[in-house]
């Protein structure tokens, strides 16, 4: 079979970062033209994000029909409109490497960001919302945390927030905890587990900044899982954000400086035969691909890769290595269920859903589509009508089980996508205003159906009290 065939498995080519070239925008333009000239004959993306469809309007509404009837400086609309989500090249395109025309959509997008980032067409608010240790640093802080999240629920307050840092009033965003998941994390006091053949029987947590920030109770809740099973765990305590935030703007020396603060760390854990663990795709899929991708010779950061682990896919590997416990006493009923675009990227397959089919008396509908949220692209002014009619055949889809009946909890492992499909469905199917959606939602979901991220649900199947 030759390299112009689509049946080998796709594969991926060094972020060549750090090499000046890739800062050289006339030879960018003409790779994005490149690029675009065959997705514009193949349009097999057209439904997977705004890019395409930006793509193809401005070719067909053009005087030729033709990419060369569309402006160069027009392209960027089209940057503009990605936001890495990584479906196109891992389940869509049929010409990326090893074909021959090494068609890579995303990380051509991706240079095209940092060009425009490096120019400083990247604005203040958009860098500050990418922030997400600087706005953790609310977290934690009891009578400070109150305040926030109170005051960031009002309409004034919104409209504030609108103006000055471009995130859309009737966006869903995350309150802060009223203590960190580090600062309230105690170590196991279990004993080790027999280790498997795959297995590691130690793990070590990156809580990321989300599970450390905002929602605690996911942590623990993995945690309750773990200590069920026995496994031995430890936490990453000086960790700093992954940099996926800052991949998506394009700011490549920021996710530079994370890396140099993460990996020397995460290395010594992987050296000792740790799993580690991160619950949120987004940041898993960092340290799993992009990193070392912008790192190909770095030992640490190949060191690294090889011992991240999705939650699922680790317990699912502990469940063929017969060490995961599968009495589950408490039935879901029936769970509607998203696997996000930064978990499906990952090659892991279905592991998540995989689990849930475990518990006795629980039908899963399980939804393999993009939510629309993709970090902040779902809570700027500019782009979060966008984020919400992408997410609508998923709102569509998980509002109602295949046999017609309502979900009791919708779920998904990006705690980001779950909140964005549950306001999806309330205003959507509930006829909700956006405002009581968010009053809802800041309620910790009020009215029906429930939203719990899949390791909740897993502790709640176990029967184990929540923890936070």
């Amino acid at each position: 079979m030759t390299s112009e065939g689509n049946l080998l498995p796709p594969t991926r080519h060094p972020i060549d970062w750090q090499n000046p070239l890739f800062y050289n925008e006339e030879a960018c333009v003409s790779e994005l033209e490149r690029i675009f000239d065959i997705c514009h004959g193949c349009r097999r993306c057209v439904g997977l994000c705004g890019s395409f469809p930006t793509l193809f309007d401005l070719i067909d509404e053009g005087p030729t029909g033709e990419l060369d009837g569309v402006k160069r400086g027009d392209y960027w609309r089209v940057v503009d409109q990605c936001y890495l989500c990584d479906l196109c090249y891992l389940s869509k395109c049929p010409y990326v490497p090893p074909h021959t025309w090494n068609v890579d959509f995303p990380h051509t997008m991706l240079r095209a960001k940092a060009i425009k980032f490096n120019k400083g067409e990247v604005k203040a608010s958009e860098q500050f919302l990418a922030s997400t240790d600087r706005h953790g640093s609310f977290a934690g802080i009891p009578i400070v945390v109150e305040a926030v999240n109170a005051v960031q629920k009002t309409s004034a307050a919104r409209f504030v927030m609108q103006a000055v840092l471009g995130v859309d009033k009737n966006a869903w965003i995350p309150d802060f905890a009223r203590k960190t998941f580090r600062d309230s994390f105690s170590q196991s006091k279990t004993k080790e587990a027999t280790n498997g053949a795959s297995t590691p029987g130690k793990v070590v947590i990156y809580s990321t900044c989300y599970i450390n920030y905002n929602e605690p109770g996911i942590g623990f809740d993995l945690l309750s899982i773990l200590d069920h099973n026995s496994i031995v765990y430890e936490l990453v305590l000086n960790e700093k954000c992954c940099g996926m935030p800052q991949l998506e703007l394009g700011d490549l020396n920021s996710v530079h400086q994370s890396k140099e603060v993460n990996l020397p760390i995460l290395a010594k854990y992987a050296a000792k035969g740790y799993a580690i663990l991160s619950a949120v795709p987004s940041c898993t899929l960092m340290f799993k691909q992009e990193i070392p991708l912008m790192y190909p010779n770095d030992a640490q950061v190949q060191a690294v890769k090889e011992a991240m682990w999705d939650p699922f896919e680790y317990l699912m590997a502990r469940r063929r290595d017969g060490l995961l416990k599968t009495e589950f006493p408490v039935p879901l009923g029936n769970v509607s269920y998203q696997m996000p675009c930064h978990g499906r990227v990952q090659k892991i397959g279905r592991k998540t859903e995989e689990m849930l089919k475990l518990i006795p008396d629980t039908t899963i509908n399980t939804v393999e589509r993009c939510s629309g949220h993709a970090g902040t692209f779902g809570v700027k002014k500019a782009t979060h009508d966008q984020a919400m009619k992408i997410g609508r055949p998923v709102f569509k889809a998980m509002a109602t089980m295949k046999d017609g009946s309502r979900p009791d909890f919708i779920s998904s492992d990006c705690p980001l996508s779950g909140h964005h499909i549950a306001q999806g469905i309330a205003e959507c199917f509930n006829e909700k205003s956006p405002q009581k959606v968010i009053q809802d939602l800041g309620n910790k979901g009020a009215g029906s159906p429930q939203l719990a991220h899949p390791l909740s649900l897993v502790r709640q199947a176990y029967g184990l009290k929540k923890r936070y």
